[in-house]
């Protein structure tokens, strides 16, 4: 279990592990992944780190009610309906669709009394985490909150706790003013207000830290008084361990069933996604429909191996988006397809192997999102892919500023310029192909997670 007066510590909504009840009721432990864990690992145990997060469900809630946890972790246990409001109603539905424009105005979103009483909720979250932390840190230590759930905590924790060095990490993409302001005048100052109790607001492209300022500038009037520093971590992939891991035996079977999936001598075009609304999956379907119609010569001749796992079930709109994925490949393997070949192959359930799989034998990455924070698929199949593979790129993901360069991008709205941009990506030369991936891989790894989390230490301390 946690020890007090932690040296360094990083708050986020999902910790490093996770617990779920078995039949007879004992408590099983699951550690997480991720550019956090990774980043926390480079600094060792001897640091005197803590990871404070929310217990996420049932067997999280009955870990922390039986005293059962690890060193360098302490799980709050909020009420499970101020939880869901904070990070369902709030995050996730609102906060989640602002930074990611996803809203369809006509219609939504309606701040109401509703929506208000889900926001004291979100508050009354950030000040749990606010005082666990305060509570828990050292004198002078130095405080990393990370993300959208938890923009107001820097705020709270500073009015709690003036002597510690707190750094607040954004991974999602900044909305611009005019679309920020959807949101009340007075939430959307106090989203600001929140993130600027921090020593150092930081973003994963320049493009988002802008855009933050931006909005700074427009809610709450020029020349804001905070002296919070503005700084950018383009977070890169973990080259060592994806390497390693994609050539374990499991992702070794996978390839051989994918590729008697895909069929002898077709070309893949691969895209890994959460079933989430911002990747575009649906219009990289319709693109590549597209691309079936338009170039009748790829028919019989390619496959399209869409990875799209389950995000969010929890939300209606997920669930429909999800059923909308699955009618569109159905739709196209009928209309194309043939005894021998099916056009869309489409695996709804979660397999991290499967992905490595994927990775490796791709001949077209294909990452369209509306917009993202950064997008570290983008990043991953380059370093992973056995032949190299040319990268169709959204220029609204973060991603595009590192590695726009030596992809093919497109606007993510363009189902035909997507289609003309798969035609040349298979299209490309094999030598072309190979040099362009080694070129995206230098620069995809260019900041592993460990020197990311090590980056923003320095540069938060150094800001203090």
């Amino acid at each position: 279990m946690a020890s007090t007066q932690a040296q360094i510590l990083v708050a986020s909504n999902r910790g490093p592990v996770s617990y779920a009840l078995d039949e007879t009721g004992t408590l099983k432990a699951k550690r997480g992944g991720g550019g956090l864990v990774s980043g926390l690992s480079a600094i060792g145990p001897e640091a005197g780190a803590l990871w404070v997060c929310s217990a996420l469900g049932d067997g999280d809630r009955e870990a922390v009610r039986r005293g059962v946890g690890e060193e360098g972790v302490r799980m709050l246990d909020i009420l499970a309906d101020v939880h869901e409001d904070a990070y369902n109603g709030i995050a996730n539905s609102v906060l989640w669709f602002v930074s990611h424009m996803l809203y369809q105005t006509p219609l939504e979103p309606a701040f109401d009394a509703e929506f208000r009483r889900q926001w004291a909720s979100f508050e009354t979250y950030n000040r749990a985490f606010a005082e666990a932390l305060a509570e828990e840190a050292a004198h002078g230590a130095t405080v990393l909150v990370q993300d959208y759930h938890l923009t107001l905590a820097p705020r709270m924790l500073r009015e709690l706790r003036p002597d510690l060095r707190i750094g607040h990490f954004s991974h999602t993409p900044w909305a611009p003013p005019e679309y920020f302001r959807l949101l009340p005048d007075d939430i959307a100052a106090q989203l600001l207000g929140g993130i600027l109790g921090a020593d150092r607001a930081a973003f994963l492209t320049q493009r988002w830290a802008d855009a933050f300022t931006d909005c700074c500038h427009a809610v709450l009037g020029p020349g804001i008084p905070s002296g919070t520093r503005i700084g950018v971590h383009g977070l890169g992939a973990d080259a060592d361990f994806l390497r390693k891991r994609s050539h374990e035996a499991d992702v070794d079977e996978r390839m051989v069933s994918l590729r008697e999936q895909i069929g002898e001598g077709r070309k893949a075009i691969v895209r890994v996604d959460r079933t989430e609304l911002s990747k575009n999956i649906v219009r990289g379907l319709l693109a590549y429909r597209q691309l079936l119609e338009d170039q009748p010569s790829w028919r019989e001749r390619v496959v399209h191996v869409a990875l799209a796992y389950p995000s969010r079930q929890d939300l209606a709109v997920y669930r429909d988006y999800m059923t909308e994925v699955q009618r569109l490949a159905d739709e196209i393997n009928s209309q194309y397809g043939t005894p021998g070949w099916t056009p869309v192959v489409l695996h709804l359930k979660d397999d991290f192997a499967r992905s490595l799989a994927a990775y490796r034998l791709a001949d077209v990455a294909l990452v369209n999102p509306i917009r993202d924070g950064m997008n570290l698929v983008a990043k991953e199949m380059p370093v992973v892919s056995d032949a190299g593979c040319a990268l169709v790129l959204s220029r609204e993901a973060g991603a595009y500023e590192e590695l726009g360069e030596d992809a093919i991008v497109v606007n993510p709205y363009d189902v035909s310029g997507t289609a003309r941009a798969l035609h040349e990506a298979l299209s490309m030369p094999l030598d072309e192909r190979a040099q362009r991936t080694k070129r995206l891989a230098a620069a995809a790894t260019a900041l592993p997670p460990a020197q990311w989390f090590l980056d923003q230490l320095d540069a938060l301390r150094a800001a203090s």
